[in-house]
């Protein structure tokens, strides 16, 4: 057992507490992007991200019946959308599906962005028995998006090949 926001004790398996320590361990893979090299020039983006990230993680640790532990702001998910679009005005458009990978920095996002979109299953799977926070949602879809055009924005910069998923024709 464990205790959330409010001193409510649940079972370390239920989907609360499985919500929050999967944007936990987001948390821990986006600070391993910050410190890479390929990232540099993003090292307070993804401070933010981190931060919006830890204020996710208590929202989703507070008990639903006491008082909200604050949201996640508009302009929070805008600064996605807008950092998504600079990267975008510079990548040839995607025209397949992509092999995940090519180097550690590439591979490191694309591993981020699939906890990210566990993440979002798992505060969406709370919504069962109790309602989900709609601002985290929000946000964690942002951020799956955004990662994924990390991944692609760092593999054009770092010369990195993308490589088209073909299906194999029998």
């Amino acid at each position: 057992m464990t205790s959330i926001i409010g001193g409510k004790r649940l079972p370390k398996y239920h989907p609360r507490i499985e919500a929050y320590g999967t944007i936990d361990e987001l948390i821990a893979w986006i600070g391993l992007l910050r410190g890479l090299d390929a990232n540099k020039e993003r090292t307070e983006e993804l401070t933010d991200i981190q931060a919006t990230l830890m204020q996710c993680c208590a929202i989703v640790a507070t008990d639903p019946s006491g008082k909200p532990h604050g949201e996640i702001k508009d302009e929070l998910i805008k600064m996605l959308e807008d950092s998504i679009d600079l990267m975008e005005e510079k990548l040839p458009p995607l025209d397949s599906f992509i092999l995940p990978g090519g180097n550690m920095a590439v591979g490191y996002c694309h591993i981020s962005r699939t906890v990210c979109r566990r993440a979002e299953r798992c505060v969406l799977r709370i919504d069962e028995s109790e309602s989900a926070p709609p601002d985290v949602i929000r946000f964690l879809n942002r951020l799956a998006d955004y990662l994924f055009v990390l991944a692609r924005y760092v593999s054009y910069v770092t010369g990195n090949e993308e490589v088209k998923w073909i299906t194999s024709k029998k």
